[in-house]
This record gives C-alpha cells, sequence and structure tokens, in this order.
C-alpha cells in the first residue's frame, strides 16, 4: 500500500517503512506525527481525493532533522561590476512512515 501525501508545499510518494526527507517540522526527534494531506491511497483498493481522501491519515517518526548541502547563489551583472555571492544550506526533517490509515 502506498499513498501520497502534501506537506511544505510538495506532494510526495509514501510506502510503509520508507525513509524520507521534507521541509523541516516543529517536532522533536522521536516524536510522532501525522499526515493529514492525503492526496491518493494506492494498493489493492484505490482511493482518490477530491482534493483530500477523508478519514485518511499518515503516521512518521521524527528521526532527526538537519540541513542540506550548501549551494551558490550567484548574481552578476555583465559590464556593471555587479557581483554577489551568496550560500545557502535548506533546512530538513528526516522520517520514517510507520502507519498508513486508509
Amino acid at each position: 500500500m502506498y499513498a501520497i501525501i502534501e506537506t511544505g508545499g510538495k506532494q510526495i510518494r509514501v510506502q510503509e517503512g520508507q525513509e524520507i526527507y521534507i521541509e523541516k517540522l516543529d517536532a522533536e526527534a522521536g516524536e510522532t506525527v501525522s499526515f493529514d494531506n492525503v492526496l491518493f491511497v494506492g494498493g489493492d483498493e484505490v482511493k482518490v481525493g477530491a482534493p483530500l481522501v477523508e478519514g485518511a491519515t499518515v503516521t512518521a517518526k521524527v528521526e532527526k532533522h538537519g540541513r542540506a548541502k550548501k549551494i551558490i547563489v550567484w548574481k552578476m551583472k555583465a559590464k556593471k561590476n555587479y557581483r554577489r555571492k551568496q550560500g545557502h544550506r535548506q533546512p530538513y526533517t528526516k522520517v520514517v512512515i510507520e502507519k498508513i490509515n486508509a
């Protein structure tokens, strides 16, 4: 069984036991979180939401928080001596999907 959930403005396909990296959540490591925005549940019985599947939730355990690899943002305007270099590290939360309740 799998589901498509929405979190952090993104839609993610998840299965039980899967480890995923998502936008940072307000939860401590070791806590259990529940995702209520379930758009689709697939498997033996398919449920499609309009836009959400009623009564469906996905529970996950927060494993850790971290920051992704640094990316460089570089701005330049030709012939104007304008150059700006900036780095950015996006925060993330690693969660393990425990149960899909549909």
